[in-house]
């Protein structure tokens, strides 16, 4: 009984420390480069804010093609008229409450407008391809961010392991020193310098600490991701990255960035919409002919019907017979007035009405020649943008170019410095092993490898950053 309870304890136990360890695995989630750059490009709120300007804009490019279609407008309208008023139905004057019903559907079609629709159309077209540049603008710019971003947590990753080895090493150089001062072959000098070496090597792994999570934080805000929600960087093995090109020509790169580069491509686009804008405001200029058409009728409570005569018993004397004298008379009718239907009474008020409408503008203040002027200014506008935006190309590829070029030199450099730092080291440690150099001369040379390190781990990924760069204005994907 007792050895039964004793496994069920243990057999909870395991169940606990296997739900604490489930737990903490859903809380560590691993983000690769690509699902960084998939998550961002779907939560980013600029992007999200892009695309319903997108939308927009299609939307506008839609109506300005239904403008083409007739507008058809129904204005029905019921009254009740109190005191004297005119009957609506025969326009007379009655003193009687009235109750009046009018409607009528019309329909107008433009047929010519100055060319303004058929340009209106292509410029919301083409406002729409500006929206779209914008956009893609804005993704390749993001993901030019993320990448940036993932390398330096990557960059920021070695560096932390790195100054976790400078304690290592710290520690045993402080841990020799220690027995060396106790057995008199040390001065307390040299102790104090080697628990300073270590108190370095923590401020080190500290500031390296803090730079990791400070970058983490930079993703996550670029993912839109809940800051207190913890990630763990997926870290490819950089080694294996066989693609990573150093050398490029600035002509070729240009060419190619100026075809494809959605700045360039954004202003382009924005020029051509200036320059349409040209056309749509001479449309001013040009008379407006539109076909209009009408059909109506209307009811009045007021209005009757002639329901037929009856002789009312009187007579009426038409005149007197010459010579007799004798009265020519005609019995007196009255007419029958009935209530007009309601139907009857709209199918015969019904109405039809057809006509053009033709405006010839005069004199409209100038506006038409303001506006083609202030159309003109802006695609002035658009070019003198375009050049700019070719220029500052321009400028970003000469320079990416040079950066990496001179990245890899740098990395180069550093490799060689660490390498000589690092025997140097080797030698420095053995002959400070057996008393043969001092404790500031083995510090020297140890904080001249850290640093060898760190400037070496971080020329390396700038070489695979500034080779990223490269393939960014080049259009090829960004991968590790």
């Amino acid at each position: 009984m007792k050895l039964k309870f004793t496994t069920s304890k243990v057999t909870i136990a395991c169940f606990i420390l296997f739900s604490i360890a489930n737990i903490s695995a859903k809380a560590q989630e691993v983000i690769t480069l690509q699902t960084a750059i998939d998550r961002a490009l779907e939560r980013n709120l600029t992007i999200k804010q892009a695309q319903l300007s997108e939308a927009l804009s299609t939307e506008d490019y839609k109506q300005s093609k239904y403008n083409q279609l007739p507008s058809i407008s129904a204005n029905p309208q019921a009254s009740f008229n109190f005191g004297r008023n005119i009957d609506p139905s025969t326009n007379q004057f009655i003193n009687q409450r009235i109750f009046a019903l009018n409607g009528n559907v019309s329909a107008q079609i433009t047929l010519f407008q100055g060319g303004q629709l058929r340009n209106q159309i292509i410029q919301n077209r083409i406002l729409v391809d500006v929206d779209k540049s914008n956009t893609a603008k804005l993704k390749n710019d993001l993901v030019l961010n993320v990448v940036t971003q993932y390398l330096t947590i990557l960059t920021n990753q070695d560096l932390v392991t790195a100054s976790k080895q400078q304690i290592d090493v710290s520690k045993i150089t402080l841990d020799r020193a220690q027995k060396s001062f106790d057995v008199g072959n040390q001065t307390l000098a040299d102790l104090a310098q080697a628990k300073a070496q270590v108190s370095t090597a923590d401020l080190n792994l500290t500031n390296a600490q803090n730079q990791l999570e400070l970058s983490v934080l930079v993703l996550k805000q670029y993912m839109e991701m809940n800051p207190l929600e913890e990630i763990t960087v997926e870290k490819p093995d950089i080694s294996k990255l066989t693609n990573i090109r150093t050398s490029y020509d600035a002509a070729t790169v240009l060419k190619t960035a100026l075809e494809i580069n959605p700045d360039v491509k954004l202003a382009q686009t924005r020029q051509l919409a200036a320059e349409q804008g040209i056309k749509v405001a001479r449309g001013n200029y040009y008379p407006s002919l539109v076909m209009f058409g009408q059909v109506g009728s209307n009811y009045s409570d007021a209005r009757r019907q002639s329901g037929g005569f009856r002789p009312t018993g009187g007579v009426d004397t038409l005149g007197l017979v010459q010579g007799t004298n004798q009265a020519v008379v005609s019995p007196q009718f009255e007419q029958l007035l009935t209530k007009y239907p309601f139907f009857k009474q709209f199918g015969d008020n019904f109405n039809q009405s057809v006509g053009v409408t033709l405006q010839i503008p005069i004199f409209n203040r100038f506006q038409a020649r303001t506006s083609v002027r202030k159309a003109k200014i802006s695609f002035q506008s658009a070019e003198v943008n375009t050049q700019i935006s070719r220029n500052n190309l321009s400028k970003v590829i000469i320079q990416a170019v040079w950066d990496v070029q001179a990245s890899d030199k740098k990395y180069q450099s550093t490799q060689q410095t660490y390498q000589a730092n690092k025997e140097a080291f080797n030698v420095i440690q053995q002959r400070y092993n057996v008393g043969l150099v001092n404790s500031l001369d083995y510090n020297t040379s140890l904080t001249n490898l850290n640093k060898s390190q760190f400037d070496m781990i971080q020329a390396r990924y700038e070489v695979i950053f500034r080779s990223k760069v490269i393939d960014y204005y080049l259009g090829n994907p960004i991968t590790l």
